[in-house]
Protein backbone atom coordinates (compact mmCIF):
# COMPACT_ATOMS: atom_id res chain seq x y z
CA UNK A 1 0.00 0.00 0.00
CA UNK A 2 1.38 3.41 -0.98
CA UNK A 3 1.40 6.20 1.56
CA UNK A 4 1.02 9.78 0.34
CA UNK A 5 0.92 13.15 2.08
CA UNK A 6 -0.94 16.00 0.43
CA UNK A 7 -0.10 19.71 0.73
CA UNK A 8 -2.21 20.11 3.88
CA UNK A 9 -0.33 17.37 5.74
CA UNK A 10 -3.07 14.71 5.43
CA UNK A 11 -1.80 11.14 5.07
CA UNK A 12 -3.71 8.76 2.85
CA UNK A 13 -3.25 5.03 2.41
CA UNK A 14 -2.21 4.25 5.99
CA UNK A 15 -4.82 2.69 8.21
CA UNK A 16 -2.70 2.58 11.40
CA UNK A 17 -1.02 6.00 11.17
CA UNK A 18 -2.37 9.31 12.39
CA UNK A 19 -4.20 11.10 9.61
CA UNK A 20 -2.56 14.52 10.04
CA UNK A 21 1.10 15.54 10.29
CA UNK A 22 1.90 18.81 12.00
CA UNK A 23 3.44 21.30 9.58
CA UNK A 24 6.60 22.92 10.92
CA UNK A 25 6.70 26.68 11.31
CA UNK A 26 9.91 28.22 10.02
CA UNK A 27 10.96 31.65 11.20
CA UNK A 28 13.59 34.07 10.02
CA UNK A 29 16.25 34.94 12.63
CA UNK A 30 15.89 38.41 14.12
CA UNK A 31 19.03 40.36 13.24
CA UNK A 32 19.20 43.72 14.94
CA UNK A 33 22.31 45.93 14.74
CA UNK A 34 24.51 42.98 13.73
CA UNK A 35 23.46 41.18 16.89
CA UNK A 36 21.90 37.70 16.93
CA UNK A 37 19.69 36.24 19.63
CA UNK A 38 21.64 33.79 21.75
CA UNK A 39 20.53 30.22 22.35
CA UNK A 40 20.68 30.70 26.10
CA UNK A 41 21.63 33.62 28.33
CA UNK A 42 21.55 37.31 27.56
CA UNK A 43 25.05 38.01 26.21
CA UNK A 44 24.99 39.07 22.52
CA UNK A 45 26.51 36.96 19.75
CA UNK A 46 28.40 38.76 16.98
CA UNK A 47 29.15 37.09 13.67
CA UNK A 48 32.50 37.38 11.91
CA UNK A 49 32.44 39.70 8.89
CA UNK A 50 35.18 37.65 7.22
CA UNK A 51 37.51 34.71 7.92
CA UNK A 52 40.21 32.75 6.14
CA UNK A 53 42.47 29.73 6.65
CA UNK A 54 45.41 29.70 4.25
CA UNK A 55 48.76 28.06 3.56
CA UNK A 56 51.52 30.68 3.71
CA UNK A 57 54.35 28.57 2.24
CA UNK A 58 55.33 28.25 -1.42
CA UNK A 59 52.39 29.33 -3.55
CA UNK A 60 49.95 30.85 -1.05
CA UNK A 61 46.63 29.02 -1.14
CA UNK A 62 43.32 29.59 0.63
CA UNK A 63 42.05 26.39 2.24
CA UNK A 64 38.65 27.84 3.23
CA UNK A 65 37.23 31.32 3.66
CA UNK A 66 34.23 33.59 4.00
CA UNK A 67 34.21 37.09 2.46
CA UNK A 68 37.90 36.82 1.54
CA UNK A 69 38.56 36.99 -2.21
CA UNK A 70 42.31 36.39 -2.18
CA UNK A 71 45.59 36.54 -0.29
CA UNK A 72 48.49 38.53 -1.71
CA UNK A 73 51.99 37.21 -0.89
CA UNK A 74 54.14 40.33 -0.40
CA UNK A 75 57.29 38.37 0.50
CA UNK A 76 58.44 36.18 3.39
CA UNK A 77 55.96 36.41 6.25
CA UNK A 78 54.05 39.33 4.70
CA UNK A 79 50.47 38.87 3.42
CA UNK A 80 47.58 41.09 2.37
CA UNK A 81 44.08 39.74 3.03
CA UNK A 82 41.60 41.05 0.42
CA UNK A 83 37.87 41.21 1.14
CA UNK A 84 35.17 40.11 -1.30
CA UNK A 85 32.79 42.73 0.15
CA UNK A 86 34.43 45.76 1.74
CA UNK A 87 34.11 46.57 5.43
CA UNK A 88 31.91 49.59 6.28
CA UNK A 89 34.94 51.45 7.72
CA UNK A 90 38.48 50.76 8.97
CA UNK A 91 37.52 50.18 12.60
CA UNK A 92 37.31 46.39 12.42
CA UNK A 93 39.19 43.89 14.56
CA UNK A 94 41.59 41.26 13.22
CA UNK A 95 42.23 38.07 15.20
CA UNK A 96 44.91 35.76 13.81
CA UNK A 97 47.03 32.75 14.63
CA UNK A 98 49.61 30.75 12.76
CA UNK A 99 51.50 27.48 12.78
CA UNK A 100 55.00 26.99 11.49
CA UNK A 101 56.65 23.97 9.99
CA UNK A 102 58.56 21.87 12.52
CA UNK A 103 61.61 22.21 10.28
CA UNK A 104 62.16 25.67 11.83
CA UNK A 105 62.67 24.27 15.33
CA UNK A 106 62.07 21.22 17.45
CA UNK A 107 60.28 23.24 20.14
CA UNK A 108 56.74 24.61 20.08
CA UNK A 109 55.14 24.69 16.67
CA UNK A 110 53.88 28.28 16.94
CA UNK A 111 54.37 31.52 15.10
CA UNK A 112 53.57 35.14 15.96
CA UNK A 113 51.02 36.82 13.69
CA UNK A 114 50.60 40.58 13.79
CA UNK A 115 49.24 43.49 11.82
CA UNK A 116 51.82 45.09 9.59
CA UNK A 117 53.41 48.06 11.30
CA UNK A 118 53.18 51.46 9.62
CA UNK A 119 53.41 55.04 10.85
CA UNK A 120 49.65 55.65 11.13
CA UNK A 121 46.68 53.54 12.14
CA UNK A 122 44.79 54.35 8.95
CA UNK A 123 47.61 53.06 6.72
CA UNK A 124 47.41 49.60 8.37
CA UNK A 125 43.75 49.11 7.42
CA UNK A 126 41.57 49.83 4.42
CA UNK A 127 37.95 48.90 3.83
CA UNK A 128 39.07 46.44 1.14
CA UNK A 129 42.09 44.77 2.76
CA UNK A 130 44.69 44.68 5.53
CA UNK A 131 48.23 43.35 5.83
CA UNK A 132 49.64 40.92 8.40
CA UNK A 133 53.13 39.69 9.11
CA UNK A 134 54.24 36.38 10.60
CA UNK A 135 57.35 35.98 12.77
CA UNK A 136 59.29 33.30 14.60
CA UNK A 137 58.93 33.79 18.36
CA UNK A 138 62.59 33.14 19.13
CA UNK A 139 64.23 35.52 16.65
CA UNK A 140 61.37 37.75 15.44
CA UNK A 141 62.50 36.94 11.89
CA UNK A 142 59.70 36.91 9.34
CA UNK A 143 58.73 33.37 8.30
CA UNK A 144 56.19 31.65 6.06
CA UNK A 145 53.81 29.55 8.18
CA UNK A 146 52.13 26.35 7.00
CA UNK A 147 48.82 27.66 8.34
CA UNK A 148 47.40 31.10 9.06
CA UNK A 149 43.87 31.49 10.44
CA UNK A 150 42.27 34.95 10.51
CA UNK A 151 38.84 36.23 11.57
CA UNK A 152 37.56 39.77 11.20
CA UNK A 153 34.88 41.35 13.41
CA UNK A 154 33.08 44.69 13.11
Amino acid sequence: MAITIDGSGTITGASTLATTVASPTLTTPNINSAQFATVSGTAPLFAARAWVNFNGTGTVAIRASGNVSSITDNGTGDYTVNFTTAMPDIDYTVCASGMRNTAYATSANTIIVGLKSNTTYSSNFSTGSFTITTHLPSTAAEADPIAVCVSIFR
